[in-house]
């Protein structure tokens, strides 16, 4: 069976697509007119033949979707009538309780248990999230993801997911450069330290090739715990030390292309997605495209006969 094609809403981030000249004009136009954000972005998705969305950070995010249709079922009627349907909802870091502050576990618990119940009423089933990011290199104290580290996230991870679950939600961790859940030894101690019926993992195949490492060969050690993953291509492994902080994500760009393009094995990665517990969606990450319908169109494209290359089903 083929599967269904979705994206995360970042894709409808280009202020050029809304007639604006900067992100914060485009931030600040849509966080004021949410309703007329979503019935442009739910358009578009419908046009490009793309039927799921995962929401993220704003103003594509729950608050934003509360804001234009009141409730999770109203939404929902309103993608249905589109052919369209949430598959998922991420957690930014910089929008949710820190989880390295002992005292946060109930705001944590608690926001996800939020987030949860929201994907519930909306028909989704899966809660992404990830872990805190590195410290800049040189920075003192030093900043070491060791044993002990590690350790307090799975046992975080633990109560969100088994929480989360009460809802039907599974809990499941992306793997986003320059944070704790980058390298491919990072992925392997956290996956070995959580339970796998409570934590799931979101693989994104550009950044595990940034971080230097083999996006096929972490999909298939960890192929029975891949509830989604993210399909983005490489340039090459970030060759040279980022400063960490809120300009980390636009240092980071430039090592990123267009899916097909790069230095991720798509063949394989394509065929090791086929036997997973996600392998029924493909979401394709298209960071703040200019013509996002045609982009999506283009994605859908390549990914079709990447999956035809591998023997797969189209």
């Amino acid at each position: 069976m083929a599967p269904r094609f979705a994206t995360d809403v970042v894709t409808f981030y280009h202020p050029g697509f809304w007639g604006l000249e900067s992100a914060d004009a485009f931030r600040d136009w849509a966080v004021k007119n949410p309703g007329r954000f979503w019935d442009r972005t739910m358009d578009a998705l419908a046009e490009a033949g793309v039927t799921g969305i995962e929401l993220t950070f704003a103003p594509g995010d729950i608050d934003s979707v509360l804001r234009a249709f009141g409730d999770a079922p109203s939404f929902r009627h309103e993608l249905q009538a589109r052919g369209l349907s949430v598959v998922s909802a991420f957690i930014a870091e910089s929008e949710c309780p820190d989880w390295r502050d002992s005292d946060s576990l109930p705001a944590i618990v608690a926001d996800a248990e939020r987030r949860a119940a929201f994907l519930a009423d909306v028909g989704a089933g899966l809660l992404v999230a990830g872990l805190p990011m590195r410290a800049t290199s040189g920075t003192r104290p030093p900043f070491f993801v060791d044993a002990a580290y590690m350790t307090r996230m799975a046992d975080i991870a633990h109560i969100v997911g088994e929480a989360v679950a009460q809802h039907g939600v599974k809990l499941a961790f992306h793997t986003e450069s320059n944070s704790t859940l980058w390298y491919e030894r990072d992925i392997d101690l956290f996956m070995a330290l959580t339970d796998p019926r409570y934590v799931w993992l979101c693989p994104d195949s550009c950044h595990i090739a940034l971080g230097g490492g083999d996006p096929v060969a972490v999909a298939r050690r960890h192929s029975q715990r891949i509830a989604l993953a993210h399909w983005k291509d490489a340039v090459k492994p970030i060759d040279i030390e980022l400063t960490i902080d809120e300009t980390v994500f636009a240092q980071q760009q430039p090592y990123m292309t267009e899916l097909g393009t790069g230095i991720v094995d798509w063949r394989g990665w394509a065929a090791a997605m086929s036997m997973t517990p996600g392998a029924d969606i493909v979401l394709i990450e298209l960071d703040e495209a200019a013509d996002p319908v045609a982009a999506l169109r283009t994605g859908t494209a390549v990914v079709k006969g990447i999956r035809a290359d591998a023997g797969l089903l189209s």
